[in-house]
């Protein structure tokens, strides 16, 4: 059994917010925190807007693949984020849960998706403060 907080982030896609919020979570963390993503309805691939928007803070989340919010994942984590998945997020209790309201980024181009990618920089070290995991060197 690891001391270390499991994250996860859940949209209702995993294709935007929740996988730029896992990126920056990844790369704050380094391997201090176990980090998940999933969507209620997930699309066929991350959002290429948020793709490139990320890379532009150096921070590469080309090779994940949206995945299927499952009961296991719930249950399997310390935090639960949601951004915007609504009634689909299932809820244990005992498991704390945050609500991120975020301008989803579907359909925008890498300009407005942009203040979104920092805003979610902002909330995860916000959240890093809480689980009192130092940001990486660095970062």
């Amino acid at each position: 059994m690891s001391d270390k907080p499991t994250v996860l982030f859940v949209c209702v896609h995993n294709a935007g917010r929740s996988q730029m919020a896992a990126g920056w979570l990844r790369t704050l963390a380094g391997d201090a925190v176990e980090v998940r993503s999933a969507g209620s309805l997930p699309a066929e691939q991350v959002n290429p807007s948020a793709v490139e928007a990320m890379r532009e803070v150096d921070i590469d989340i080309t090779g994940q693949q949206p995945k299927v919010l499952t009961t296991e994942a719930v249950e399997a984590s310390d935090v639960v984020i949601t951004m915007g998945c609504g009634d689909a997020c299932p809820v244990f209790p005992g498991k704390r849960y945050l609500d991120w309201a975020l301008e989803d980024p579907a359909g925008k181009g890498v300009e407005a998706v942009r203040p979104i990618r920092d805003e979610i920089e902002g909330r995860v070290r916000g959240l890093l403060a809480e689980l009192q995991v130092q940001p990486a060197a660095g970062r």
